[in-house]
């Protein structure tokens, strides 16, 4: 200290300070690693191992190795020690776990060895950890480790979910971007208003969700560019979860075939087909759902459709699904089904009361203004798209349209997310334009559709338009529709014809200018046996040599091909 002044170190002396202090912490934490792994692999589990283990969790609390060395050491320790001494070891390790969390907060391992080690005691102190969970919810109240936890602490204690709820509306009223509390309304509301088994799981009582509405509402016009309130606004405006049910039965007497078209997919198994036959021209058969496919065949014998009698009635039971229908097949009629309305059944949107459609109205409508102040503002762009299909789909149908002009704009990076968005209600729009013109033929040209879905609901449909789109395939779902006669696909960028399988009634196919390149994605049109007209102008595999006497080979009845 020359001259009575202190020496600083100038910055190279500090930088290899630090440098020394780094390495000799390094070496430390190695060293205290390879003694516990060297006495894990020579079963020396003992308290030693907690001692060594704590020095290196206390710094770094992601060693999930070293998590995993504790938990065999205090499963060891528990039949070694009296029940004093396991109590106050268990403080220990509690009090150890809170020093390892303000370390770092978000810790997997912490978080899941606390949970392991209450789950273990015979009277935890749940209070306790409720207490803990909101202590560290006031430093970040979006820390969603903590979440989790709280929700594993409030099961375990029987929390009342009344008592969450007002948890979460402390948290929200202080900070509105918190998508964790805003998803544990969505797990709690259901439970604080079940429907009836008999209702649709998951909707909430109406009064209800006017609330939840107009608190997520004062969320997003504070903040707008918080995304969270918005997807919890996105989860008020969701269906329930449909209830099970068979949407369209259909028999075939040429075929000799039922078809059965499902509200969710389904695996049906062989031994799932008990024909039973009772009475005149009747008989039912029963369906075990196991996880797979909209729609089922079932082959029927011939002497079921005898058409000597009046009619026969065809009864299926869905069994896991708790679900049954009936249809009809008339003495002189070569077909008959039984179908769901797309709009008495509500598969596109809720029916609205006059007050709900009141309060979606005048959504819609601050929406509108927010946008204007807004432009850029995706979650708004979207939530108007909503608020719009939930209102009236058809009626709302061309300004959606502009809306999704304007957000691909706003939003290019998920372009692609919303033409598939918008190509699913276009198709909504158009299926219930058809049944509302109680057609069997169904236009979905010149929409620049990019993706196809609902075709389990397609089932009786004949005639089906599918040019001038960007479709890149025809999916398998697409086998589903048993009564289709003339599919026309041109102008698209279909390279895969997957979904043109078993089409027992299909007798014109026209896919021209598209991108079918190789011979073998032909194939599947051989299982079609009434195809007489197929058109595959402007597809890179006419220019093929041989194509003609490959499709002649592999289509003999076949009456035109156009390559």
């Amino acid at each position: 200290m020359p001259h009575g002044r202190l020496k600083v170190k100038t910055s190279e002396e500090q930088a290899e300070a630090k440098r020394l202090e780094r390495e000799q912490k390094l070496k430390l934490y190695q060293s205290a690693t390879q003694t516990v792994f060297q006495k894990r692999q020579a079963g020396e589990l003992d308290e030693s191992v907690l001692e060594l283990t704590s020095q290196i969790l206390g710094a770094n609390p992601d060693f999930a190795t070293l998590w995993n060395c504790r938990r065999e050491v205090l499963q060891r320790l528990e039949a070694q020690k009296s029940p004093e001494e396991l109590a106050a070891l268990v403080k220990t390790e509690l009090g150890f776990l809170e020093s390892c969390l303000r370390v770092n907060p978000k810790s997997y391992g912490t978080w899941h060895h606390r949970c392991w080690l209450l789950g273990r005691l015979p009277e935890p102190n749940w209070a306790r950890e409720l207490e803990l969970c909101a202590r560290f919810l006031e430093v970040d109240e979006r820390n969603f480790h903590c979440w989790d936890y709280r929700r594993f602490v409030a099961a375990q204690a029987a929390v009342p979910p009344a008592e969450e709820l007002a948890f979460t509306d402390s948290l929200i009223t202080r900070n509105f971007s918190n998508y964790s509390s805003w998803h544990y309304r969505s797990c709690l509301l259901p439970q604080l208003h079940p429907q009836p088994d008999s209702g649709p799981q998951g909707r909430l009582p109406e009064d209800v969700l006017l609330k939840e509405l107009e608190l997520v509402q004062n969320a997003f016009f504070t903040d707008p560019n918080d995304q969270s309130a918005w997807f919890y606004h996105r989860w008020l405006l969701g269906r329930a979860d449909p209830q099970d049910a068979l949407r369209c039965l259909h028999v075939s007497r040429d075929e000799a075939c039922l078809t059965v078209s499902f509200s969710r997919p389904v695996l049906v198994s062989p031994a799932a087909f008990p024909r039973k036959h009772h009475g005149c021209g009747s008989g039912a058969v029963g369906l075990t759902g196991l996880g797979g496919n909209w729609g089922r065949l079932c082959d029927l014998p011939a002497t079921s459709l005898n058409d000597q009698l009046p009619h026969h009635t065809f009864r299926v039971i869905w069994t896991a699904g708790d679900a049954q229908k009936e249809c009809v097949l008339l003495k002189g009629h070569q077909e008959g089904w039984c179908r769901d309305s797309a709009t008495d059944e509500q598969l596109f949107r809720c029916e609205l009361s006059v007050e709900k459609s009141t309060v979606l109205q005048s959504e819609l409508e601050s929406c509108k203004e927010l946008q204007e102040l807004e432009p850029e503002n995706k979650w708004c762009l979207l939530t108007i798209i909503l608020l719009m299909r939930a209102l009236d789909p058809l009626l709302y149908e061309k300004e959606t349209l502009q809306y999704f002009q304007t957000l691909k704009a706003v939003d290019p990076m998920r372009a692609a997310y919303l033409d598939d968005l918008r190509s699913k209600f276009l198709l909504e729009n158009s299926l219930l334009k058809m049944e509302y013109a109680e057609v069997r033929v169904l236009h979905l040209g010149h929409k620049d559709l990019t993706v196809l879905c609902h075709l389990e609901q397609l089932l009786l449909v004949t005639h089906l338009d599918l040019s001038h789109n960007r479709l890149r395939a025809l999916p398998p779902a697409l086998a589903a529709l048993r009564c289709l006669e003339v599919l026309q696909a041109n102008d698209n960028a279909i390279e895969s014809l997957d979904g043109v399988t078993n089409l027992p009634r299909l007798q014109e196919l026209s896919l021209c200018n598209n991108r079918l390149q190789q011979r073998m994605v032909l194939q599947p049109l051989a299982s079609c046996p009434r195809l007489v007209l197929l058109n595959l102008q402007g597809n890179p595999l006419c220019q093929a040599v041989g194509t003609s006497e490959y499709l002649a080979e592999l289509l003999p009845l076949v009456n035109s091909i156009l390559v």
